[in-house]
């Protein structure tokens, strides 16, 4: 069981009780397969454990803000808290994928799925390489988690009268994050051939993808599709959801670099052993002399570096003005994000809870 633990949202609460019954009904339905099969479904509820909830909470607030305008006691459905706890599960394939492809030995404090399954196999007594078990491993719960979601998003839209809108957006969805994602790895690879003043606008498209729309305007606009939102009213919610997204990713950006392991669960400077190449690092490199960016770029990326060199990279970024720059565009696009809902079609509670969402969106500290 996943848990649920009371609060003040109802959020958390009803996407855990919903992840509960959808597992419960999945390990029924693998009883055929067999031990070995009981053991990923159980790896992979493991990965559905905690976390912020955060596309869930947008998801909310999107229907929220569309179904409480209309009537101010609507109450929420099944098929929305389905949704909700769709996005959770894509999340959780996203997170698997991506640790996998960072290298990332944790995740919220834990070992990551890939180094998980490792351990399995080492416990179990099995033969073969078990770090390449756990590898391959993950990329299959990775894609069983994508299976779980839509089969999640089906049981949701049934008979629901928004559905094909939803899907289209939940499509799109998919299909953005997964190019991001393929765009942020070509980056750390293709950024050598481009021209050096391009590096923050291609820097600034794996955010929109990567990130933007598919942590705060997607989750939005599936809310507000849910409860048959007009276009003036999703465009609305999309002018909002993508600046706070641009401005979420940029803080993820900053944390990679700066965040405190205590806090973040992560060990301090992991994007610059991984090498990503961030607004962040495009900024610093464009202040830099010729020198001073080829030690940089040696750098950046090297597996093995240790605190002191991780300390040297974080004083370049800090001293090369890049950290105030981005934190600046942080503000901006929160500023941004909070005008896109003055005057909008929308419930007054909910456009008070979405402006807090976006400040603990964009000042967290994890």
């Amino acid at each position: 069981m996943l848990g649920v633990v009371p609060s003040p949202n109802p959020v958390p609460d009803a996407v855990a009780e919903r992840l509960d019954l959808f597992i419960e009904r999945m390990r029924v339905e693998s009883v055929e397969y067999g031990p070995d099969a009981a053991a990923m479904l159980h790896a992979a509820a493991d990965t559905l454990v905690g976390g912020k909830r955060l596309r869930a909470r947008f998801c909310h607030s999107g229907w929220s803000a569309v179904a409480r305008f209309r009537d101010r006691d609507a109450a929420e459905t099944p098929s929305l808290w389905d949704v909700c706890a769709a996005l959770e599960i894509f999340q959780s394939a996203a997170l698997v994928h991506d640790d996998l492809i960072d290298n990332s030995d944790t995740r919220r404090g834990r070992p990551a799925a890939h180094r998980a399954l490792e351990g399995a196999h080492e416990s179990s007594g099995w033969t073969g390489d078990a770090a390449a078990f756990g590898r391959s491993a993950a990329i299959l719960l990775g894609d069983l988690l994508v299976a779980w979601s839509d089969d999640l998003l089906e049981d949701a839209l049934e008979t629901h009268p928004h559905a094909a809108r939803v899907r289209r957006e939940y499509a799109r969805m998919r299909r953005d994050v997964t190019v991001g994602q393929f765009l942020d790895i070509a980056e750390e690879s293709a950024w050598s051939v481009n021209a050096a003043d391009s590096h923050v606008e291609r820097a600034l498209r794996v955010v929109s993808l990567k990130s933007a729309r598919y942590s705060i305007e997607q989750p939005l606009v599936l809310g507000a599709s849910l409860a048959g939102a007009d276009e003036e009213q999703l465009r609305a919610l999309r002018r909002f959801g993508h600046p706070v997204g641009m401005a979420f990713q940029l803080r993820d950006d900053v944390l990679g670099v700066f965040g405190d392991t205590a806090v973040t669960g992560k060990p301090a400077g992991d994007d610059l052993r991984e090498g990503k190449r961030t607004v962040l690092v495009a900024l610093t490199r464009q202040t830099l002399d010729a020198s001073a960016r080829n030690l940089f770029d040696e750098m950046l990326g090297d597996p093995d570096l240790d605190a002191q060199q991780v300390s040297f990279l974080q004083a370049t970024i800090d001293g090369s003005g890049a950290l105030a720059r981005v934190e600046e565009m942080i503000d901006t696009y929160a500023k941004d994000a909070d005008r896109a809902l003055s005057g909008a079609r929308l419930d007054n509670a909910a456009v008070s809870g979405l402006r807090d969402l976006a400040r603990a969106a964009t000042t967290r500290s994890a």
